[in-house]
């Protein structure tokens, strides 16, 4: 601090200074400093991709969870046709002659239309499963990019390890965590 003249160093003020004036000379700390930068940018657009991915599957998951419940509405009404057919063909038994081909006829709609029901929920289903299938691939790639990030934020941990111990096998192992990151995120990219 400095006052009326009078300036202390902090302890590691000199150390500070000294960096400073002979930065150009220090190739590593600069060499770290743009690939922590760069590693940084490249992890910070991985975890977009991954919370998008994520996102992704649950609306996916929510849309097959409505399909579904559509397809299960769809069952109940054919299961009440199924139960006003079965009133038919027991009234086409018991009632006299001349009523039971009224009943028939019912018996017969009553088929048809059922064959339409199953149709429509069947499809229902197909949607519903097709969606879980879309969802659990969009899961995937998030942990594909889940992956890659936290690649990345170990490299760059091991990049600020390297340059406080200026250990050259550090650099190596950041610059191969990096890589494998990049890899990951490479795999994401191409929905492996």
């Amino acid at each position: 601090m400095s006052g009326h003249g009078f300036h202390v160093h902090g302890p590691h003020d000199h150390e500070i200074e000294h960096a400073a004036q002979h930065a150009d000379k220090d190739s590593f700390a600069g060499m770290i400093a743009v690939a922590t930068a760069i590693l940084a940018t490249i992890g910070a657009l991985f975890s977009y991709m991954g919370g998008a991915t994520q996102a992704n599957a649950g609306l996916y998951k929510n849309n097959a969870a409505i399909k579904k419940t559509e397809a299960s509405n769809q069952w109940n009404y054919y299961q009440a046709k199924s139960s006003k057919q079965n009133l038919a063909e027991l009234a086409a038994v018991i009632v006299a002659e001349d009523k039971r081909e009224a009943y028939g006829k019912e018996i017969e709609r009553y088929k048809a239309e059922k064959a339409e029901i199953k149709l429509a929920a069947d499809k229902l289903e197909a949607e519903s499963k097709e969606w879980d299938k879309q969802s659990d691939a969009q899961m995937h790639l998030h942990h594909r990019w889940a992956q890659a990030t936290t690649a990345l934020q170990i490299s760059i941990a091991l990049a600020a390890i390297a340059l406080l111990t200026r250990r050259k096998w550090l650099e190596w192992g950041c610059f191969g965590v990096a890589s494998i990151g990049i890899a990951l995120g490479g795999a994401a990219m191409l929905h492996i």
